[in-house]
């Protein structure tokens, strides 16, 4: 193809932290680095609703992502970056059409028109109550939202991409490719099916809606399988919106995705391995053209140990320039057509998503999967399967279960540990800033604004309008989202842990079982573990496989789910008069969250129950954690869950007689 080059992906840096301000800087830096689009992380009030002073937000404000609490912060978040350039995606689901509606209020007070935005939001809220639980609202009205927004955009704002369904985190919480396949497709089905029966958009333009949902999806290790998922994505989106939906424009049945590489997969032991990885699976989702990412995002190499440097990033982002720039890659058409052994492994994943798509559809659709807890009980079997060949050495993962010996890394030997601490006076910071916006706002124009919200919510029109009504008059996330649960509730989605099938054969738990039976006729009664999750952390896969694997080594459980008080999780280990409570932490908040529970404990007199905590844990934390009272710590390279279960057993044989 000599003479022509294809143009390259958009080339992202998933990013925010601290504070808006922060954030703002680090776009600033990677757009001059070459970055060619935003991805903008918020912190989990953000995206569960609530404004950084909110009890639940305590220990989480700025951890994961960027506080934004009111148009003032959005517009900090952007200062200096023309929003009518930029295409910026928003990895936003419960609180999408609030954050959209700042964005737009944002971009109109810097002169720029809503037909001029390009970007996303993710705004996929199906696999949040399957993966990453940064829900609200109940499943009917959330779609209510999620339509209302495709309605508004492809008016108002035909560039934008209302919805990105959202696989990564499928995987992320155990999705075989099958299932990544199937669920995201499902999910995609239920909102076009929702947006058809709204009556929101007439017959005649329901091609460009359908040309303007977005996929996001995750490209893991086993780089052949990855690239035939995605030429199987293609196939099976274009005949889905040409069978199911009769659109003829080839143009609108395109399969348009972006991509983050799996973050899952990588290893705190031996980090540096992680760059590889990266690479590998970065080629799943670009050596195909007729298959390619849009856009593409990559973790940084040291994300099991904390927040990346910009120099982390940066290096990410070289990594995309090189493919893009310095190979030949884009020259070339597909490398694949006609290859016999990729057309098989396509058919092959085809026909087995084909056939999950079937169930889904006989059980009523994707909602009522989601109801019943269907997708959820096989993600947590999956995931199961996917942990226990690591464990057994089925699955080899490098560092973790072979070639484990290796010399101090040097990337991890300086002052900060290898990885970017979280500034500590930022919540401060931020709790100054939101008092400050609320004493400057017109209090008579935000007291209207959310009555006309309401009433929206109510009537069942549109909301859009009055968010971006909202946004200008200075009403906070917190208020917003407190007008729409009130009107629609809230919700707890099923765990997926009672129904879950063992993934290991009976004889690999014998050992751990007849300790746990011997240590609880001692006791006088059966083990029982408390697994927590505090905070709004809803990253719930190691939980759930703790809960499992307890369950499966003769403990009874207690596990609630996601988005718990401490002061809920101490009563529940009262209430259960368990042995020993595990909490489960990855957003950062471990320390302000696990000494609230500890310090609770001892004031009901709980002291002596042993507390053992897993999550991403940096060294000086988790000594921090055991100075404060804390027995076990576990990180992502304790990877053998039944000798996790051993030495929690171990801990309540020592302990048992006085927590019980």
């Amino acid at each position: 193809m000599s003479g022509h080059r294809d143009k390259p992906w958009l080339i992202r840096t998933y990013s925010g932290h601290s504070t808006a301000a922060a954030s703002n800087a680090l776009y600033r830096t990677n757009l001059k680095r070459g970055q060619t689009g935003l991805s903008v992380a918020f912190d989990l009030p953000t995206q569960t609703g609530y404004d950084s002073e909110h009890p639940l937000a305590r220990g989480e404000v700025g951890k994961v992502g960027v506080p934004v609490c009111h148009l003032g912060d959005m517009k900090t978040l952007f200062d200096g970056i023309p929003l009518a350039e930029m295409n910026t995606s928003m990895t936003i689901n419960a609180t999408a059409p609030w954050l959209l509606a700042l964005y737009i209020a944002a971009a109109e007070q810097q002169g720029a028109s809503r037909a001029q935005l390009a970007g996303t939001t993710q705004n996929d809220i199906i696999k949040e109550y399957l993966s990453r639980g940064t829900y609200i609202f109940p499943p009917e009205p959330s779609l209510r939202l999620t339509t209302d927004m495709i309605a508004f955009t492809y008016r108002e704002v035909p560039k934008w991409n209302p919805m990105n369904v959202c696989s990564y985190h499928l995987q992320e919480a155990g999705a075989t490719p099958v299932q990544e396949l199937a669920y995201a497709l499902a999910t995609a089905c239920a909102v076009l099916d929702a947006v058809k029966k709204s009556g929101q958009v007439p017959a005649e333009d329901f091609p460009q809606v359908v040309g303007r949902i977005s996929f996001f999806v995750n490209a893991g290790i086993r780089f052949v399988t990855e690239l035939c998922k995605m030429r199987a994505f293609t196939h099976l989106w274009n005949d889905i919106t040409r069978d199911r939906y009769g659109i003829e424009d080839e143009q609108f049945r395109r399969f348009r995705y972006g991509v983050q590489v799996n973050s899952l997969g990588l290893t705190e032991q031996q980090p540096e391995n992680n760059v590889y990885r990266i690479l590998i699976e970065m080629l799943a989702v670009v050596l195909s053209k007729d298959a390619r990412a849009r856009a593409v995002q990559l973790p940084a190499w040291n994300e099991a140990l904390g927040l990346p440097r910009p120099w982390d990033q940066q290096w990410s982002l070289r990594l995309q320039q090189i493919v893009a720039f310095e190979t030949d890659l884009l020259e070339y058409g597909d490398l694949f057509n006609g290859s016999h052994v990729i057309d098989s492994k396509v058919d092959e994943l085809k026909a087995e998503a084909l056939e999950e798509l079937a169930r889904i559809d006989a059980m009523g659709g994707a909602i009522a999967a989601v109801e019943s807890s269907y997708m959820k009980q096989r993600l947590v079997e999956s995931n199961s399967r996917r942990l226990s060949a690591i464990e057994s050495g089925e699955q080899t993962v490098v560092a973790v279960n072979k070639f484990t010996e290796s010399a101090p890394s040097p990337l991890t030997a300086g002052d900060d540990g290898g990885f970017l601490a979280a500034d500590p006076e930022a919540e401060a910071d931020q709790l100054g800033r939101l008092e400050a916006w609320r004493a400057s706002r017109d209090a008579a124009a935000v007291e209207t604004a959310l009555a006309d919200l309401g009433a929206a919510a109510r009537e069942g029109r549109n909301i859009m309008d009055p968010s971006i009504r909202c946004a200008h008059a200075g009403v906070t996330t917190g208020e917003w989202s407190a007008v729409l649960r009130e009107v629609f509730g809230e919700y707890r989605a099923p765990t997926g842990v009672g129904k879950a099938a063992s993934a290991g054969g009976a004889d690999t738990l014998d050992a751990i079982r007849d300790r746990v039976t011997r240590v609880s006729e001692r006791l006088g009664r059966r083990i029982k573990m408390l697994v927590g999750k505090p905070g709004l952390d809803g990253h719930s896969n190691g939980a759930e496989q703790i809960a499992v694997r307890a369950r499966d080594a003769g403990m009874e459980v207690v596990y609630e789910g996601i988005r718990l008080t401490p002061a809920q999780i101490v009563n529940a280990a009262l209430e259960e008069g368990v042995h020993v409570v595990g909490l489960s932490i990855l957003s950062g908040s471990h320390v302000a969250l696990v000494t609230d529970v500890l310090g609770r404990m001892r004031r009901l007199g709980l002291g002596e129950i042993p507390v053992v905590v897993g999550g991403i844990i940096p060294p000086e934390d988790e000594r921090t954690l055991k100075a404060a009272g804390v027995a076990r710590v576990y990180t992502p390279k304790d990877y053998d869950l039944t000798a996790i279960m051993d030495d929690i057993v171990t801990l309540v044989d020592e302990r048992g007689e006085q927590a019980a």
